[in-house]
């Protein structure tokens, strides 16, 4: 598929370049990162370390959990953080978030928890207040928090605003089959076995988001693997006669339905309010 990277070597060279130069302009202190022990933040972390450690400035990483994720994440995060991070920690925050939900969740007590809604609005809550620890942390460290997302999950509207967000994306633009290409390759390059073999679990791990919504991200996203999800975006993408027939497909729909969030905020033009310019 011609839309798919070829070049990984220089795909890499090209980001870590980038990054750099990001980092010095900004006068940036330090990157964080949230290592949830999943393929995205384990790429996001592989791909920053190098960077890091030529401009002198800590890799901080946080596996933040909160009640629902698994053992298996929380090791494979530990292991990402152990290889990949100058600075890294398991924090738990169940406690702040069960605090928080019961203060910001109007009837909580009467609340269906078990119902598919319920669990979405708490991933919604569990995201956000990763993100207030994170954003934190960047400012007493003057950095700046790295972004996890993909091109993949942006159209699924597969990610909670103001919970999983960033300043600096590497990935945001990659398709998720990319992301595993690209872990893949830069595990085959690394000298050492363990640190390879931390990305490589990683890699072959189960995606999940963590929040305790459904087993895996393809239970919600109602497809067979990350391979086809991508091809369907990329057809819908391109208008072709097989992206018009697929309209119906879940997928598809999950893109129509999360419009909002990839317009979010949606502010109303002046020229919609007034024929008086701004200035």
């Amino acid at each position: 598929h011609s839309c798919m990277i070829t070049n990984y070597k220089n795909a890499v060279e090209n980001i870590r370049r980038e990054l750099k130069h990001y980092v010095m302009q900004s006068g940036l202190k330090s990157l964080v990162v949230g290592m949830s022990g999943g393929i995205d933040s384990a790429l996001t972390a592989a791909l920053a370390k190098p960077v890091c450690e030529e401009l002198g400035i800590p890799l901080i990483g946080r596996s933040i959990t909160i009640l629902t994720n698994k053992p298996d994440e929380i090791e494979r995060a530990r292991q990402m953080g152990r290889f990949f991070c100058t600075d890294f920690e398991d924090v738990n925050l169940s406690h702040g978030f069960e605090l928080l939900a019961a203060f910001a969740v109007e009837e909580w007590d009467s609340e269906d928890r078990q119902s598919f809604d319920f669990k979405i609005r708490m991933g919604n809550i569990k995201a956000r207040t990763r993100m207030v620890y994170l954003y934190d942390l960047a400012a007493k460290h003057k950095g700046m928090v790295l972004s996890t997302d993909n091109y993949t999950e942006l159209l699924l509207g597969f990610w909670t605003l103001h919970g999983d967000v960033g300043d600096y994306g590497m990935i945001q633009n990659l398709w998720k089959t990319e992301v595993y290409e690209m872990a893949r390759y830069m595990a085959s390059q690394m000298a050492d076995t363990d640190a390879a073999a931390a990305l490589l679990s990683c890699v072959n791990a189960v995606p999940t988001d963590g929040l305790g919504i459904t087993n895996s991200d393809l239970d919600q996203i109602k497809a067979g693997s990350y391979e086809e999800v991508d091809q369907i975006l990329i057809e819908m993408m391109r208008e072709s006669e097989k992206g018009k027939s697929l309209e119906n497909h879940p997928v598809v729909q999950r893109n129509r339905r999360s419009e909002f969030k990839r317009s979010n905020p949606y502010n109303l033009p002046r020229n919609m309010i007034t024929e008086t310019p701004l200035y």
